[in-house]
């Protein structure tokens, strides 16, 4: 297989074949995320994607999932995506889905017609960082949509069959915004009803503008303990049913439920954490 390194994936789609149809980010200006900084997007070459598709039966043989990188591969246009989602379910039969990452501003450029027409091609599961619903945070960070437009965009998906899972990120308001952002967070969530919700906890990344915030003092990340006290403000409040994780690497805490029916059991559980912080995951354990 040929890739363009690095190539990130979510932690579900940890079996999954990876197909790059996408490099890089095509909105790249988050100020906490350096996953991207290092490539200049671009929507790769149909034929080239088909390439790898056929290389991949040579090497797998059989694939049931199917992840199409990189950062957003819905800012493709939907005549290139249905092309290949049409190929790789031809050259896969048996394959059940097809994901992807999706930015708020690409859902919110498609159509619902054309996001029907996707799902009912294969594409079955997006990936939308959400990182907050706080306001006047997702303008420090740069996401590029407010909290309505970042809602929108999820009930956007969900409206058109396809399955939704969101990343909220623990910790980005830092110590002073720290409640404002789980409450505003749990609002979004409500609103969007997504399939998943996954928490994340931020990891200043060195060269990336919140990281050098941090180092000028203008930005006090959370300690151990104050990350888990945001984690249950959030959890706390999200009252739409969503499956809630919080396995990814970044996370102190591993945890996995059905919200609302486990919240109490998920609260009692961060609350012993915090009274008991040896069994958190160590520093030198975590990762993006």
């Amino acid at each position: 297989m040929r890739y363009e390194e690095p190539v990130f994936r979510p932690p579900s789609e940890a079996h999954s074949l990876i197909i790059q149809a996408t490099i890089g980010c095509s909105h790249n200006a988050c100020t906490f995320c350096g996953m991207y900084k290092g490539k200049r997007f671009r929507i790769r070459d149909i034929e080239e994607v088909k390439e790898d598709i056929l290389m991949s039966k040579d090497y797998y043989g059989s694939v049931r999932r199917i992840f199409l990188a990189d950062g957003n591969a819905l800012a493709m246009p939907t005549e290139d995506l249905l092309e290949i989602l049409n190929f790789a379910y031809t050259v896969y039969p048996e394959l059940e889905r097809v994901s992807a990452y999706a930015g708020p501003k690409d859902l919110l450029e498609k159509s619902d017609e054309e996001l029907r027409l996707l799902y009912e091609n294969g594409l079955k599961l997006l990936y939308l960082g959400v990182e907050t619903g706080d306001d006047e945070l997702l303008r420090e960070i740069r996401k590029g949509v407010n909290a309505d437009e970042m809602v929108e965009a999820g009930l956007k998906a969900v409206r058109n069959g396809i399955t939704l899972s969101v990343t909220v990120l623990i910790g980005l308001g830092g110590k002073e915004g720290s409640y404002r952002h789980a409450k505003e967070t749990a609002k979004v969530i409500n609103r969007m009803k997504p399939h998943y919700t996954a928490a994340l906890t931020l990891m200043l990344v060195p060269g990336t503008p919140l990281y050098k915030k941090a180092k000028m003092g203008l930005f006090h990340p959370l300690g151990k303990l104050e990350t888990l006290q945001e984690l249950r403000w959030l959890i706390e409040d999200i009252n739409c049913k969503t499956v809630f994780r919080s396995n990814h690497a970044s996370n102190y805490l591993p945890i996995r439920g059905d919200l609302p029916e486990d919240k109490e059991e998920i609260l009692k559980l961060i609350d012993y954490s915090m009274k008991n912080p040896r069994i958190l995951r160590p520093e030198f354990l975590r990762g993006l």
